[in-house]
């Protein structure tokens, strides 16, 4: 793994670079990348710094919006990804023709597929990392900066809920909060959502199935989403509403895409799950990760394998479900 000077030495060599995110951004994908791309540009004016996606932000393009990256931009450029674990996930497939590739990420590393990275899955955001990047090479975090930061960190933590929240996650926090950004402002930007999220978020819960083990799952079709007027990436609310029931220990939301084929969510309050999400061209950590399946049979294999993971957590902790 590369350390920080020698990724900063990297930058210094480019007249141009382009940070990527992962596709359907969340807060810590957009904020990681809004982060370190205008850190970039107050640090270094000269530089032509683009941000490049799949203009895919949705309801989070207040974080940050996208560049018009051409194909030509990336002729001897520097790219950088930030929480982006694998090649499939990367948002606008031009990553490649850049002449250096840089991977700063939190996610485990089973796709090493940068010429340079730095890779800390005991990190709860890769928001922090880019944090702890700045401070390191003594660069200015304003409040411009910051307000990205703190809402990928808020993002996925889930509020400094997950377990890798650290002593260090508050010392960052605390320092982007004193440049003077509105914090309840990003608060209720991750908190709210539209009615029609809301149903969405009703219907989950109608239609979850719980298992003894305390495995539990929701499938969201095309149909419901048409119903109710969101879409798929709006569909990701859905994701934690499971996790609010109290017997409840890991749970899946399938949500339908158009071409029939599903995105899985898995999440845990304890099970490790990532593993699972790997047998089905998906990954992440060990408490939150996603997937794909083809169709309903292998809906129905994955929490199987979901029910089976449960009980066996179940029945090592004392419970004997």
């Amino acid at each position: 793994m590369a350390t920080f000077d020698e990724i900063y030495e990297k930058i210094k060599e480019y007249p141009t670079i382009i940070l990527h995110r992962h596709t359907s951004p969340d807060p810590d994908a957009l904020g990681s990348q809004a982060g370190l791309g205008r850190a970039l540009k107050a640090r270094f004016p000269e530089k032509k710094i683009l941000f490049a996606g799949e203009n895919d932000e949705g309801d989070l393009a207040w974080i940050n919006t996208m560049d018009d990256v051409s194909e030509a931009d990336y002729q001897g450029a520097l790219v950088i990804t930030t929480d982006t674990a694998n090649t499939p996930r990367i948002s606008n497939k031009n990553y490649d023709k850049g002449d250096f590739l840089i991977k700063i990420d939190h996610h485990p590393d089973v796709d090493p597929y940068a010429d340079m990275s730095y890779v800390d899955p005991d990190s709860p955001a890769a928001s922090q990392i880019i944090a702890e990047f700045l401070n390191a090479e003594g660069m200015e975090i304003t409040p411009d900066i910051a307000y990205p930061l703190y809402a990928g960190i808020v993002g996925d933590t889930g509020r400094f809920m997950y377990p890798e929240t650290s002593a260090k996650t508050f010392e960052i926090v605390a320092q982007l909060a004193k440049t003077g950004i509105n914090i309840n402002e990003i608060a209720r930007n991750i908190s709210d959502v539209t009615f029609e999220q809301a149903k969405l978020q009703a219907k989950a819960m109608d239609e979850m199935i719980v298992d003894p083990s305390g495995a539990a799952y929701a499938v969201l079709t095309q149909q419901d989403l048409k119903d109710l007027g969101v879409t798929g990436d709006q569909a990701s609310v859905t994701v934690s509403t499971p996790g609010r029931i109290k017997d409840v220990i890991a749970w899946n939301v399938f949500v339908e895409k158009p071409d029939g084929t599903y995105r899985v969510h898995y999440r845990s309050k304890g099970p490790v799950i990532n593993e699972l999400a790997a047998k089905h061209d998906g990954g992440g950590h060990a408490l939150a990760s996603g997937a794909n399946a083809k169709d309903m049979d292998e809906v129905k294999q994955v929490f199987a394998e979901l029910v089976e993971v449960t009980r066996k957590y179940q029945q090592e902790n004392g419970t004997n479900k």
